[in-house]
């Protein structure tokens, strides 16, 4: 028998340590046991004033433009998403009653291809949102000003480092 020297087995232990620090970073794997809920009011704006500071005769409710619900692509996602366009002309996105998991590096975006489309990737002129704010509840973003939401047809929960869709939904657009 042989036996193993320090010399050896002190690099080998430092490569594992390395190693693992590395996997924990690139997996999370505590994610898979944990929530973060989210549950933010739409946000609300007052009609832009008319002129001589007189409130103007726009509505001062924001309106739907259109709205879907997710289905699930490489995790279990629920919920509805709907674009909005609130009072001063602003839009957001808003997704409600959200259930899908955590994980690393997760975000929201706007694409031009179908739901059951994106499970294949995002397109290039995908429009990102941020950051999922967390994989329970409902929450708001921000859609960029002078984003054309008649080219979007989908939102996708997406895994930025594993390039993976959590889920999406096509949006179609609210008659009325």
């Amino acid at each position: 028998m042989s036996r193993v020297s320090r010399s050896t087995v002190v690099p080998l232990l430092l490569v594992l340590v390395v190693a693992a620090g590395i996997g924990l970073y690139l997996f999370q794997p505590w994610k898979a046991f944990t929530d973060t809920t989210v549950n933010e009011a739409l946000p609300t704006a007052s009609a832009p004033e008319a002129k001589g500071g007189e409130p103007s005769m726009k509505s001062t409710r924001a309106k739907d433009l259109a709205e879907g619900r997710f289905v699930t692509h490489e995790h279990d996602t629920s919920g509805t998403a709907r674009t909005v366009r609130l009072a001063d002309g602003g839009q957001v996105l808003r997704l409600e009653d959200l259930k899908t998991s955590e994980g690393p590096d997760v975000r929201v975006y706007l694409s031009a291809r179908a739901a059951d489309a994106a499970k294949a990737g995002l397109d290039d002129g995908a429009v990102a949102l941020g950051k999922l704010k967390g994989n329970l509840g409902s929450q708001n973003y921000t859609v960029p000003a002078g984003t054309d939401l008649s080219k979007l047809r989908s939102v996708v929960i997406w895994c930025e480092r594993f390039s993976v869709s959590f889920g999406a939904a096509d949006l179609a657009l609210v008659s009325g």
